[in-house]
């Protein structure tokens, strides 16, 4: 049995734990895939908005600046492709790789080649990362501990040291793609198993942690969970940050050991999709006011709910739409008890229900 499969051997309490939060994301997995709740036009929005919020948290985990308003201008403003800073660089380059997996899983297929291509395109835009956008380390990476002063006190981790990367990266690309095809296959379990490796490994100079969210998107919809455009993973792990290295650090401690302990990081992995998958499920079974309203009419109650009760007047002045606009959304709002009138003439004033 390959070091892969053995550390998927747990024992009776850890299996409990593992094989429940399994069965509780399969459910939601099976309910999503027999809804047609959401409308094209609330789809549209939530893919959008995971974009921005995913690809906002995805950098900032690794140290980026940008917060998810900066993210959203910039990815309003992508045909300009000019980008100010490093921060920039790398949220865009993820921003473009995530649409493309968003919209193109199904054309893709999982290798080795694509793990590298994935790369090559998260870096598409970082100017210092031009010598080894795509290409595995020549270097390395290890995780070290550095004092006040910048002095190095000690190693964290150790990855796989340049000259064996290829070898390891070819085992597991392979070993996972054969698994996730077996008619027994649990894509979760595997999918967990293979990212805590990648990370371990740390196949690249630079990048592998954006590069091994962008693959935990790929491979859960490859393997079915097709709601993961419209919760973000990425900012789920971000708002985790602590448990998320916590995990990965007890995991990392046993890597290659006689006896390897991947429980901890497959529960925070599990833990997460789990959290995914309950946001995602309401999303279907709560009434979402924004699947019937037009663009504008959503700005408008955007502006509602940031005000939480306002005249027509302050409507106009704070989404600047004209006041045709205005009463026409106000009047749809009433309809579906959304809004409430208080008073009459100059002193009516609109309150949200909630």
């Amino acid at each position: 049995m390959s070091r892969l499969a053995k550390r998927l051997l747990f024992d009776q309490k850890q299996s409990a734990e593992i094989y429940n939060l399994i069965a509780k994301i399969d459910i939601v997995k099976g309910q999503w895939k027999l809804s047609e709740k959401l409308s094209p036009q609330m789809i549209a929005r939530l893919k959008t908005s995971v974009l921005i919020t995913s690809s906002g948290a995805s950098t900032r985990i690794e140290g980026a600046k940008l917060s998810d308003a900066q993210v959203k201008k910039l990815y309003e403003n992508m045909h300009i492709q000019k980008f100010k800073n490093r921060d920039e660089q790398e949220v865009a380059g993820y921003l473009e790789l995530l649409k493309k997996v968003f919209d193109s899983w199904r054309k893709l297929s999982f290798s080795e080649n694509l793990i590298k291509n994935f790369h090559q395109e998260i870096m598409k835009y970082s100017e210092k990362d031009t010598r080894h956008r795509g290409q595995y380390k020549f270097g390395s990476n290890r995780v070290e501990a550095i004092d006040r002063a910048g002095k190095v006190v000690g190693v964290i981790f150790d990855p796989t040291p340049p000259h064996l990367v290829s070898k390891e990266m070819l085992e597991l690309t392979d070993w996972t793609k054969k698994e996730l095809a077996s008619t027994n296959a649990l894509p979760l379990l595997l999918i967990a198993n293979f990212i805590f490796e990648f990370l371990a490994i740390h196949p690249f100079q630079d990048g592998n942690g954006r590069t091994s969210r962008v693959l935990t998107n790929f491979l859960l919809l490859k393997a079915g969970y097709e709601f993961v455009p419209y919760i973000s993973h990425e900012s789920l792990v971000e708002n985790n940050k602590a448990d998320y290295y916590l995990a990965l650090n007890k995991t990392q401690k046993t890597w290659k050991k006689k006896t390897e302990n991947i429980t901890p990081w497959i529960i925070f992995f599990l833990k997460t999709v789990l959290k995914q998958a309950e946001l995602s499920l309401k999303l279907l079974t709560e009434e979402q006011v924004e699947d019937f309203l037009s663009e504008k009419q959503l700005q408008i109650w955007q502006f509602a709910l940031s005000q939480k009760t306002f005249a027509r007047a302050d409507a106009i002045k704070g989404t600047k739409l004209n006041t045709r606009t205005i009463e026409e959304s106000i009047k749809k709002l009433l309809r579906m008890n959304k809004l409430k009138k208080i008073g009459e003439g100059k002193a009516t004033r609109y309150e949200v229900i909630l």
